[in-house]
């Protein structure tokens, strides 16, 4: 698995990259004019293709090990539950 280059801010693959990296949950969705532009669409109203992008993006992310450093372990202190991951 290649990390994509060039990926469009809010494309479901980089908000699937950035849910991870963030220690978020899966939960496909995308900004079609930019993370936090407009609306935000949910994964009920995506297509088969932008689901499986957001989920590449998510694990690439979660392959790779990047994720943010909140000074703390977030799944020790129960922010994020490790099932969902």
């Amino acid at each position: 698995m290649e990390y994509r280059q060039n990926v469009k801010h809010g494309s479901a693959y980089d908000r699937g990259a950035a849910d991870s990296y963030y220690w978020r949950k899966r939960e496909p969705h995308y900004y079609p004019y930019g993370t936090g532009n407009g609306m935000r669409v949910p994964e009920e109203a995506m297509t088969k293709q932008e689901i499986a992008d957001y989920h590449e993006g998510y694990s690439w992310n979660e392959l790779h090990g990047d994720k943010k450093d909140w000074g703390y372990d977030p799944v020790e202190r129960g922010d994020v539950d490790e099932e969902e991951l």
